[in-house]
Formats: structure tokens, sequence, C-alpha cells
């Protein structure tokens, strides 16, 4: 059983910060992984820095930017797990775009991943031939493979989605780009019809941003997944891992 499966199958209502690899600098990025750790994340999802991100918004756009201006690549993400997994008991999933994949052939990339550290991989733009490819690859390796579902995506996508899928299945809340959202999500009903067609842990995110979302997502689904309302308290900090820590420990029921 993978680590993502197994945490999983305790029951336990997840949370899933998520953070960008390089931003403001590595070093941070290594003190937030180990502090997001220590204030009870369970999975920490680690977007690798991508000159055109996809569906993201201002905020996490902008931390990309900075990690690719600071000269951030790929081996660099991948060498802060290599270096911190032991001392980390959370899951960690890397969130990366496919054009990074494919240029290091597909399932080599898949292989540097796992050797480093991580339990997973969370590719949102893959398109399904692709996809079926490194799904079975990873189902070989014991690795987590999550596909994700658009809030109009009909069901009988959904079901071949999920048949793609190990691990979890990334749930979006809104449709459009991520940020931070006043509004609380109401995503039960949605849970509940993709619960129809798969078994897999379902992790709701975009616009997750406050305690009060996070309670409401886990009254349905299996995790919440915050992104840049994390990503925003880190970079208005002096000290962002002890920040994002913090903000982990404020959000978690």
């Amino acid at each position: 059983m993978s680590r993502i499966d197994t945490i999983f199958s305790s029951g336990h209502k997840a949370i899933m910060p998520f953070i960008v690899a390089g931003s403001p600098n590595i070093a941070v990025t290594e003190a937030t992984i180990i502090a997001l750790d220590s204030a009870g994340a369970d999975i920490i999802e680690i977007g690798f820095p991508f000159s055109d991100p996809i569906a993201d918004g201002p905020v996490i756009a902008a931390s990309m930017h900075c990690a690719l201006e600071s000269g951030v690549t790929p081996a660099h993400a991948i060498g802060v797990v290599s270096r911190i997994r032991e001392q980390v008991q959370a899951g960690l999933m890397a969130m990366v775009s496919y054009s990074i994949v494919r240029k290091s052939a597909g399932t080599d990339f898949i292989d540097r991943l796992a050797e480093a550290g991580f339990d997973g991989v969370i590719i949102p733009d893959i398109d399904t031939p692709e996809a079926e490819i490194l799904s079975g690859y990873c189902a070989n390796i014991d690795f987590a493979f999550s596909m994700l579902v658009a809030p109009t995506t009909p069901l009988p996508r959904i079901k071949k989605l999920a048949s793609l899928s190990s691990g979890f299945l990334y749930v979006l809340a809104r449709t459009g780009l991520t940020g931070e959202q006043s509004e609380t999500p109401d995503v039960s009903a949605r849970i509940a019809e993709i619960r129809s067609v798969t078994s897999l842990p379902l992790a709701v995110g975009f616009g997750i941003s406050t305690a009060e979302h996070v309670a409401v997502v886990h009254q349905s689904a299996d995790a919440a997944i915050v992104g840049s309302a994390l990503v925003r308290r880190m970079e208005a900090s002096d000290d962002p891992a002890l920040a994002a820590g913090n903000f982990v420990k404020e959000i978690t029921p």
C-alpha cells in the first residue's frame, strides 16, 4: 500500500496544502515542507514552476514567476524532496505540467520523482491517451496518479478519469482560475454524484481558503486542498515557513 493509500485508508479527513517549489527560494521550500508536516498537513502538493501555469490565478502565477526568475528548475524541486524525505511523514505529491514530464520521456520523469521520495503526481494538462500510458506505469510502481474533475465534467467522463487515477481524484470546487474565495463552496451534491462512479478518495480544491471552507468540504469529501490562501500568507511574511505552518494549524478542524 502506498503512503497516499495509507493516509486515506484511516478514514481521517485530510488537509492538503499546496506550495510552489523555489518561491521565494529553495531553502524556504525545504523549511516550508518540514513546517507543514510538523503542523499536521497530511499530503503536501509541490508545484513545479512553469511559465504558463494551468488554471492558476494571480497569486500562484506570480509565485511561479518568482521561482522561474530565480532559476528554479524541476531538478531543484526534485532535489528538495530527496533531501528532506526522511524528515517528513506527510505524503508528497508533485503538481507538474505535462510539457515538463514529456521533455523527460514521461516514465523516466516518474522514476525520478519516485526515487526522490515523491508519493504521486498530478498532471493537470495531460490528455487521455498520454494519461493512459502514465497511469498504467504508476500503478505498476505503486505511485499515485491523480486526474482532475471539473464542475462541468459529465459523469461518463468522470468514470473514465477515475479509472485512470490512483490515490485520490482531484475535484475542482469551482470553474475558472484558482484563487481565494469568500463564499463557502457547496460541493456535497457533486461529491455524491462522483461517488456513484468511483470508490477513490475525493480531494477538493480551487478556492478553499478558510477553516470554514475546510470544515464544509470535509463534510462530504475526503480532503481539502488549500493553495492560493497559503501562498499569499507566505509571500506576505518575513518568515514564510513559519507562516505556512501557522496557517495549516489555523484551518485544521
